[in-house]
């Protein structure tokens, strides 16, 4: 009777985990309106990607994804927001490179991207693209190195924030060119780009979204871009690894990632909607001309790839002894 009773247990016991599971999965999309959080001001390139993809992924599971951007320390705090944030599936993280994998190596967090967010699928990458006010008389990467190295310490890049993907891109550059320039954080994209025109800073590693309108409009030069290769989009404007320093790449990247104890199936069932979404032919094709390449992935795929991205630029972080403002 005993082990009779013991079968019965565990099997009622099972059933209700399956039911469990079942009931998470049924429970999508959430009841109230989806909010994705991006960690920068508006009009920069993550609310660019976020937007595209929160529309199309709003009209495919019938419910509201509204964009909130939570600027500041150069994303930080909207990470902190969402691993602290709701479990129930109506959360979601377009998170970034700084914040997932450079500032950990920075400045104590008071989240851990490995164990507070959890991985839902890639987002979008993209190389940076170096941009200089037009009336500078910059017009290639040479101009650029001896202008930085006839005047140490005046040259000035601009960044999302310390610790951003733009902010890694110019240290290594220094790094590699051998040059003292000044790095100047803004709270995003826009009030970067608004400064840069403004001629109160030098240059950026900017986005493509963000830079190439002016750059078409005459305002900006665009002097290298920082992938290996060059992007579809860009096929005039030469890479920094093909303008004498071989081997140079510093890609951007966004990711959808979400509150760390979010239940496994509403993150699967989130994967599966995100992948549709980045695949559609209307959101590639919107992407892409706004210079951004869609990067769909599993979750597992995602987390290695973090880690990689993680351990790279810890190593830059080490070798040039940076640290959070």
């Amino acid at each position: 009777m005993n082990k009779r009773h013991l079968i019965r247990a565990t099997v009622l016991a099972l059933s209700g985990l399956l039911l469990a599971g079942a009931g998470w999965a049924q429970d999508f999309p959430p009841k109230k309106p989806v909010t994705m959080v991006v960690g920068f001001a508006a009009g920069g390139a993550a609310d660019a990607a976020a937007r595209v993809i929160a529309r199309k992924l709003g009209e495919n599971i019938g419910q509201s994804v509204i964009v909130d951007n939570k600027a500041g320390a150069g994303g930080n705090i909207a990470h902190q927001q969402v691993a602290n944030g709701p479990t129930d599936g109506s959360l979601l993280l377009l998170g970034s490179i700084g914040p997932l994998t450079i500032a950990p190596h920075m400045m104590k967090l008071g989240y851990d991207p490995f164990k507070d967010l959890a991985a839902v699928s890639g987002g979008v990458h993209f190389p940076n693209v170096l941009v200089v006010p037009a009336g500078l008389g910059v017009k290639n990467l040479a101009d650029y190195v001896a202008l930085a190295k006839s005047k140490p310490g005046t040259v000035t890049f601009a960044s999302t924030g310390s610790g951003s993907a733009s902010h890694l891109t110019g240290e290594l550059f220094e790094q590699r060119a051998g040059v003292e320039m000044v790095h100047v954080p803004y709270r995003g994209g826009a009030p970067a780009m608004q400064d840069l025109l403004g001629g109160r800073i030098t240059s950026y590693f900017a986005a493509p979204p963000t830079a190439l309108p002016h750059v078409e409009s005459g305002k900006l030069v665009a002097i290298a871009t920082t992938g290996l290769a060059r992007p579809a989009y860009m096929p005039n404007i030469p890479t920094v690894a093909e303008s004498g320093f071989p081997g140079f790449e510093a890609l951007n990247w966004y990711a959808f990632v979400a509150p760390g104890k979010t239940p496994p199936a509403l993150l699967d069932r989130w994967n599966q909607e995100i992948v549709k979404v980045l695949n559609d032919a209307g959101v590639r094709d919107a992407l892409n001309k706004l210079g951004l390449t869609p990067h769909p992935t599993t979750r597992a795929e995602l987390t290695d790839f973090m880690k990689k991205e993680s351990a790279k630029w810890g190593a830059i972080v080490r070798e040039r002894k940076i640290t959070a403002d």
